[in-house]
Order: structure tokens, then sequence, then C-alpha cells
């Protein structure tokens, strides 16, 4: 058994005065020891964490004892090394950036129909299926599930304007996934809303997919939203599909750009890293605002 592991969860539930719990869950986090990103806002909970294996379980019991987050699906992975350098735990308008808290939609009252991993496996190369990448193209550009159609957004806020280039899709089932499944709430709500009739998407994400179904049919790594970046999914038949930047070798070798007024997400090899100093171009190597490369190319945000 590692020593650690890392939590990725969310909950849509309507919380009371969303920011003075903010304080709360902050001062939780704080007595077990964790780091990590966790958003609360009045729609929900969204959260990535890590922490030893005792603190990690003392939280999901805090949280499953709760009256409003009893029944979160927590995706655990063991890893070596907490996967944050620090505990970041605030409030913000939405805990997925649609484009405005106001839209008119609520995944808790309609929402996709949800697929477990091994139905989502045997569906999703019908004929009659369109599998939709809802994550931002930066992250379909490092691995998806071959044949799908990944969304040309740089960001999920940009999502509900591009729905109006899947019309040709009204017709077929569609199949949403995400990272962990928390965009598919609202992408197939909002594809509902838009009048779409059969919409699925993928309980768990890629993260559940890759425990539950080995990541068959999953292309490349997942980007993930820590220290680590680029994760592995498929160990039954897996493969590279993203290449690097500068010289064109696939690699999985996600990182963000040094320059911090840039700080572009793409593909480096290790060797371009080295050579480029964790930057996507020249220009931005002579960047006043260039961070210390460690090989990695994450940054912690404050």
């Amino acid at each position: 058994m590692t020593p650690f592991r890392t939590l990725l969860y969310y909950k849509y539930v309507q919380i009371p005065d969303a920011a003075a719990y903010t304080q709360q869950h902050l001062e939780l986090c704080q007595r077990l020891g964790l780091v990590g990103r966790i958003i609360v806002a009045d729609e929900g909970l969204n959260g990535t964490v890590s922490g030893t294996v005792v603190a990690v379980q003392k939280y999901m019991d805090a949280l499953n004892t709760h009256p409003l987050f009893g029944g979160i699906d927590f995706k655990v992975d063991d890893v070596e090394e907490p996967s944050f350098a620090a505990l970041y735990v605030r409030y913000k308008d939405e805990i997925v950036n649609s484009g405005s808290k106001n839209m008119p939609i609520d995944p808790t009252v309609r929402t996709g129909h949800h697929l477990e991993p091994k139905e989502f496996a045997e569906m999703m190369h019908r004929d009659d299926v369109v599998v939709l990448d809802v994550r931002s193209n930066y992250e379909s550009g490092l691995g998806r599930f071959k044949g799908a159609v990944a969304a040309d957004i740089d960001n999920f806020r940009d999502f509900p304007v591009y729905i109006k280039n899947l019309e040709q899709y009204k017709d077929k089932k569609i199949m949403t996934y995400c990272t962990g499944g928390i965009k598919c709430e609202k992408a197939t709500a909002l594809l509902l809303d838009a009048g779409f009739k059969d919409v699925y998407q993928l309980h768990g994400g890629i993260i559940k997919y890759g425990k539950e179904m080995q990541g068959k049919d999953f292309e490349g790594n997942c980007y993930v939203f820590d220290n680590r970046v680029s994760v592995p999914v498929n160990t039954v038949n897996p493969s590279i599909i993203s290449t690097c930047k500068v010289c064109g070798t696939p690699s999985t070798h996600m990182i963000n750009c040094a320059s911090a007024e840039c700080n572009d997400h793409f593909v480096l090899c290790e060797a371009c890293g080295d050579k480029m100093a964790g930057c996507c171009s020249e220009e931005c190597m002579t960047s006043p605002t260039l961070r210390v490369y460690d090989g990695t190319g994450y940054y912690s945000k404050d």
C-alpha cells in the first residue's frame, strides 16, 4: 500500500450560506493535514484532495456523514506522495464554470442518464451513438476515447455556445464523458435544454472507467488538475496520440508554459523540455514572468 491517497469528487447540492461553509470546510481539511484544491459554491462541492491514507479516510467519513454530502462517489488513487503542494478551499459562483450561474439548468433536477463504465464500453461503438468529449481541447488532445468527437473549446464555459455545432447529431444517442463526471452533469443538462433527446453520461468519468474497465479503448493519457498532470488510463490496448509541440515525437509529457504570462497547456517531451526551459516558444523563454522549470511543468496556483 502506498502512503498517500488522492481523491477526486463532486456533488451538486444546494449549500445554505456556502460562503460561510467554505471556512468550515477549510478548517476540516487543515485539521486532517490535507492538501488540494476545493471549490464550494451555492450549487455544490468539487474537489481534489490528497493526504495520508488515514487522513483521507477521515475526510471521506466526514463528508459521508454530513447531511448534505452523503453518497459522494469518491474516485481514489493510491499515490507515492501528495498530489498538491498546498491547500486551497475557495468559494466561487459555480463548481464548474459554465459561463453563467443563471443558466436555466439544474443537474439535481434534470441531467443525462448515467452509464456505468461497463455499459459505456458496451454502447460506445454502436452506429446510433456519438461519443462526446466535453473537456477542454488541451485535455482531449492528450487522450480521448477512440472515435470520440472532441469539443473544440478552450474552457467549459465555451460549451453552451459550442452546442450549435452538434446539431447534426440530434438523431443520435449522445454519450458524454469527462475526467470525473462533474462537467457531464452540466453538459448533458445543457444538451437536453437544447433539444437533444437521448443523452447519456459516463458515471465517474475517465478515472472510474480506468479502474473498472482498465481503460479499454481510451487512447493516450488523462489530464488531471494536480501535480501529476498526465496519468495513464489504459492497460488493455494503450496508445499515445499526443506529440511534442516542438519536435513532434510521441509524448504524454503535458506541461504549463514556464512563462506565467503565457501559461499555455501543451505537450513537450522531456528532451525539448530541457532545451526550451519548459517554454512553448523562444519568445516565452525571454519572458519577464519566467518560472523555474523543474521537469514537471506544473506550477501551483495561488
